[in-house]
């Protein structure tokens, strides 16, 4: 609440209000917490337990693999940053894609990228509640609704309040790997802990080689390692709300390369060197096999206080921009209008408290199925992110190509090799689907696909009946 409010008497909760021309949004967000933002969309559950599940099926090559789709990730990084330069807009990938390939690609993106953090709204809020459990001997579906309704009520108090939290929780993840990586530093050069006397670099190829498993082994773990780097756009979405999305967001950007190196190469050498790969169990903390090995035992207790933080990160990730995509829908006259809605602070009530509420079907989830609702919710996830990046670099490519031509203005950010880096991320892109077909385990999120584009599909030629003279479906 803003002492604005305070003066006005509105001390009573947020109000709506008829969003402004333009878009409305404060631009409450700065240089610290766009950074951190940036730093913590690239940590998440993904590498604090997922990892363990791909050490187990590649062995040491999991470090190639990530090194490898990082360099895929930076692509489509500088592929944002090229159309964020061009317009920096809060609608960003559903914007894009309406511009640069019609409506239709902007009503599907939109929907899409909305979905998925509503997914992952559910599945990172169930696990949140999963790893409370560790301590207190609490339902999950009273933890669940709990953290819900306080990022919820974050949300609707500022974007800064956001931004603040966003800052703490990444720097807690951040924290808990740099602490890690020395510690396994230590172990190695002066040779304490009970891991002491078999630490060894020698260990990233003493055991069956680098490739243990053969490069097959290694490819099939691309799907893990991509579901590791989701979110990571979610850089895009501030744009709208950015003090100085010019200066801040190149800046962000361009850290990609270090922390992907730092946080998920440099973490990976550091513990396969102390713990031997064939040590690991999936679904285990790799972490926590690393204190284990140690003889730290109080790292259960930090590590799961970390992936905690970084699930309830994800969460409130996913209150911020599920708003702002439905109200960049509302606007464009592709979903209902009430979305466009804002509060005295600048924040998009209604598209906001419509998808908390869906989140607290992670809830009841939680309290019909305790011990399976994360495997329940969390297949759609990987195939529906990646769709935005997809959309970036597709949409790169047009746009640099028009601006070859003199038809658009060129970027103050141009992607460095790009149209090609572009086209061999999307290539890249297509062998992790590939991978997903082939792998009994992920590939029920390629059957939810089809089933998601012909509810859109539908949707969008009923709008179009509905409203034949709407802009919003004719192609600019």
């Amino acid at each position: 609440m803003t002492s604005a409010q305070v003066d006005n008497g509105q001390a009573d909760g947020p109000k709506a209000v008829d969003a402004p021309a333009g878009e409305g949004y404060q631009r409450g967000l700065g240089a610290r917490q766009i950074q951190m933002i940036a730093i913590g969309g690239a940590i998440g559950t993904g590498l604090f337990l997922g990892a363990g599940k791909a050490i187990d099926r590649a062995g040491p090559s999991l470090i190639l693999a990530y090194a490898v789709a990082g360099l895929v990730i930076f692509f489509i990084m500088r592929a944002l940053g090229e159309l964020l330069m061009y317009r920096p807009v809060s609608g960003s990938f559903s914007e894009y894609a309406r511009e640069f390939l019609g409506p239709f690609f902007g009503f599907v993106t939109g929907w899409t990228y909305w979905l998925f953090w509503v997914v992952t709204g559910i599945t990172e809020v169930t696990a949140a509640a999963t790893y409370m459990t560790y301590w207190w001997n609490i339902p999950q579906w009273l933890s669940a609704l709990v953290f819900t309704v306080i990022l919820y009520g974050a949300n609707l108090i500022s974007v800064k309040l956001f931004g603040e939290l966003e800052f703490w929780f990444s720097m807690v993840k951040v924290t808990a790997i740099l602490g890690m990586i020395l510690i396994c530093a230590g172990v190695l050069t002066i040779g304490f802990s009970d891991a002491g006397d078999t630490a060894t670099v020698a260990n990233l190829w003493n055991d069956g080689g680098f490739f243990p498993e053969g490069i097959g082994g290694t490819l099939m773990t691309l799907q893990i390692v991509m579901f590791a780097f989701l979110a990571v756009e979610l850089v895009g979405v501030t744009a709208g709300e950015s003090k100085d999305p010019k200066t801040v967001l190149p800046k962000a950007i361009n850290t990609v390369p270090w922390r992907i190196a730092v946080f998920y190469v440099g973490a990976l050498i550091m513990i396969l060197s102390v713990v031997p790969w064939s040590t690991f169990e999936p679904g285990v903390s790799p972490f926590v096999a690393a204190f284990q090995e140690m003889g730290l035992g109080i790292g259960a207790a930090i590590v799961n206080f970390v992936v905690l933080t970084a699930a309830l990160s994800s969460c409130n990730s996913g209150m911020y921009s599920t708003g702002r995509m439905l109200r960049d829908l509302a606007l464009n006259g592709q979903g209902p209008k009430a979305f466009t809605k804002l509060t005295k602070n600048g924040l998009p009530l209604v598209g906001t408290t419509f998808s908390a509420a869906l989140m607290l079907v992670g809830v009841w989830i939680n309290y019909q199925w305790p011990g399976d609702a994360f495997t329940y919710v969390v297949s759609f996830a990987t195939i529906s992110g990646m769709w935005a990046w997809i959309m970036i670099l597709v949409c790169q490519i047009r746009f640099r190509a028009k601006a070859d031509r003199g038809e658009l203005p060129q970027s103050s950010f141009k992607a460095p090799g790009a149209p090609f880096t572009s086209w061999f991320a999307l290539a890249f892109i297509g062998l992790v689907v590939v991978m997903m077909a082939v792998d009994k385990d992920a590939r029920i999120s390629l059957y939810c696909a089809p089933l998601w584009g012909l509810i859109l599909g539908v949707s969008y030629l009923v709008l179009k009946a509905r409203n034949p003279e709407n802009s919003a479906f004719a192609k600019r």
